[in-house]
């Protein structure tokens, strides 16, 4: 598809990252925003130096974009000193919650939760960050029976491979910060995390666990498999009562997806949603609206392949007979 046919969603201002959910019979996007920034680019990502959240909502796919303002900002979020990364949000008991990833005091990756009456506005920064929580790129589940589940983690600067467990505990190495994760012969894929949500949303009810992603013959995929190997920006969506968990592939930017029979996991990995975008990153959302699905990301198009000035795009997907997600034309 030509970019003349997909164009831009938001073009007033940079929006990476889209977390695209139904809420009200409207939709909503909660993305991170991009901004202008001297930092030069590095491995780390601190050129991706967002410190506020706007959310967009539209009445159709093909209507007018409602930008709702900024509805957090980083001085409002008592344990976060920098980067407010890609957002996420849910609904439950009532209530809109945020996650948010961003740096505690310490430079630590950690990930919070805003609280609302409303899906756009106003939200209220919890003082802390959840309990147990670490790395990015949060994304909630809420499940038929109402079970809530939040998957999180992203390679290189969102830290995740500076975290592993010793006698039972999850540990930081900050010896392990920078483009570094695992690689040889028999080394395994870093996993993504997920735990799940307590009733009220705030916290996790369960120990932080590995999201098992095998290959078509069960065996755990490898970490030098880097065309099908997780690396940042889980998504969790529901189809036909199979369970679909896709992500970024990060360094080889393909949008990858595995199906599981429980949000747990484990997944099997079954193909690529989308090829690489303009711009180093790639990150999505998948929902269903008006009958419909589609999948929500990011490029670089209107910065002219700036890569930390990006903006949000949509396109259709479909799904065939065995479940297998394809772009619809």
């Amino acid at each position: 598809m030509s970019s003349s046919n997909n164009p831009p969603l938001i073009t007033h201002i940079y929006t990476a990252d889209p977390s695209a959910h139904v809420f009200n019979n409207k939709l909503y996007i909660y993305p991170s925003h991009d901004r202008e920034t001297d930092i030069q680019f590095n491995d780390n990502g601190d050129q991706y130096d967002m410190n506020d959240y706007h959310v967009f909502s539209m009445d159709s796919i093909s209507g007018p974009v409602t930008d709702h303002g900024v509805v957090l900002g980083l001085a409002d979020v008592p344990w976060a000193s920098k980067q407010l990364w890609a957002p996420d949000a849910a609904t439950k008991n009532g209530k809109y919650y945020l996650y948010l990833p961003a740096r505690d005091h310490e430079g630590i990756f950690r990930i919070g939760v805003a609280v609302a009456d409303k899906p756009e506005r106003p939200f209220t920064a919890q003082e802390s960050y959840i309990a147990g929580s670490y790395s990015i790129d949060p994304a909630s589940f809420v499940d038929d029976d109402g079970k809530a589940y939040l998957y999180f983690g992203g390679i290189w600067g969102g830290q995740l491979q500076c975290w592993s467990k010793d006698a039972g505990e999850w540990v930081f190495d900050a010896s392990k910060t920078g483009p570094q994760e695992p690689s040889g012969e028999n080394e395994l894929a870093l996993y993504p995390r997920v735990a799940q949500l307590t009733d009220d949303m705030l916290g996790f009810a369960t120990p932080v666990q590995d999201l098992v992603i095998l290959d078509e013959g069960g065996s755990p995929l490898k970490a030098d498999d880097h065309e099908r190997r997780f690396f940042e920006a889980s998504w969790m969506h529901k189809y036909n009562g199979t369970y679909y968990f896709s992500y970024s592939t990060g360094d080889t930017h393909y949008i990858a997806y595995a199906t599981g029979k429980s949000p747990l996991g484990p997944f099997t990995y079954r193909g690529r949603i989308l090829e690489p975008v303009l711009g180093w990153t790639t990150h999505h959302s998948i929902v269903e609206f008006g009958g419909r699905w589609y999948i929500f990301y990011h490029d670089c198009e209107l910065s002219k392949g700036v890569s930390h000035l990006r903006s949000v795009k949509v396109r259709e997907i479909g799904y065939n007979d065995q479940g297998d997600i394809h772009l619809v034309e």
